[in-house]
């Protein structure tokens, strides 16, 4: 009955706590590619090609369901690997479509046409991957009409939570937020199109201001799984333990796993 979680690095971690939470009786595979992370400056190929790699090692593990708790993942090669790679007996879902489902205040499975919502000067803040697939626009676009979109590539903002230099993280968002500002003076809502951002979230909303809506992702995400496993529990997978994979140092991926959640995280090597 496990589910797979795929991420970068340990990013998805912050998925992972929020789905663990809802889903406490749900075996969680994580599989983190600590060695190839980020992936946020890879091109497009080269996401689509790791990220399958990784899937499959979780399919290997018994997740017939995978999460793709990376945005840069789900925006680049996600939509390709549902079309031309993904067997009818797997699934893999990305992490964009529960947020922009709160967005736009959507129902799961909502397939009406687009309509006006509510919201409509949208920060998006997300690696330089993410930010040039346009991904995130795109599926606005099937729900939502008249929502203008300043999306900030976050350079180095990744490579600094990797690192563990929380304070460089801290300064990074803060200049990354002060440069969409010039040319979205007074967005509504803000999104944190990254799963390492929950990490940041603090910073991102001290230096946006109290006024700006942020919507992160990791509870979002959990709340979508569940309603997805309750409308489709044939895609619970066989397998029955809980692990945490990483092509890193397994050693040093478990420290800073265990440093960012606040509770041991033992890796094993992929």
């Amino acid at each position: 009955m496990a589910v797979g979680v795929f991420d970068s690095g340990l990013g998805g971690l912050t998925v992972l706590g929020a789905l663990v939470d809802k889903l406490p009786d749900v075996p969680f595979v994580y599989f983190g590619d600590n060695a190839n992370t980020p992936y946020g400056t890879r091109n497009a190929q080269e996401i689509f090609d790791l990220t399958c790699a990784g899937v499959e090692r979780l399919w290997a593990e018994g997740c017939d369901l995978v999460i793709l708790a990376c945005n840069t993942a789900s925006a680049a090669a996600l939509k390709r690997m549902q079309e031309t790679w993904v067997p009818a007996d797997k699934r893999v879902l990305g992490v964009f479509v529960p947020l922009i489902e709160a967005l736009t205040e959507r129902q799961w499975g909502d397939n009406s046409p687009p309509r006006e919502v509510a919201v409509k000067h949208v920060a998006l803040f997300a690696t330089p991957a993410t930010v040039s697939s346009r991904a995130f626009q795109r599926e606005l676009a099937f729900r939502a009409i008249g929502v203008d979109v300043e999306a900030q590539p976050c350079g180095g903002v990744v490579d600094a939570i990797e690192l563990g230099d929380m304070i460089l993280a801290e300064a990074l968002v803060h200049s990354h937020v002060e440069s969409l500002k010039r040319r979205m003076p007074h967005p509504q809502a803000a999104v944190l199109g990254c799963t390492h951002y929950p990490l940041l979230e603090d910073a991102f909303r001290a230096a946006l201001g109290p006024d700006v809506a942020v919507y992160s992702q990791p509870k979002l995400v959990a709340d979508s799984l569940s309603d997805y496993l309750t409308r489709r529990p044939e895609m619970i997978g066989p397998g029955q333990q809980t692990m945490f994979l990483t092509t890193g140092d397994a050693a040093n991926v478990s420290r800073k796993a265990t440093q960012f959640l606040k509770r041991q995280i033992s890796f094993q090597p992929a």
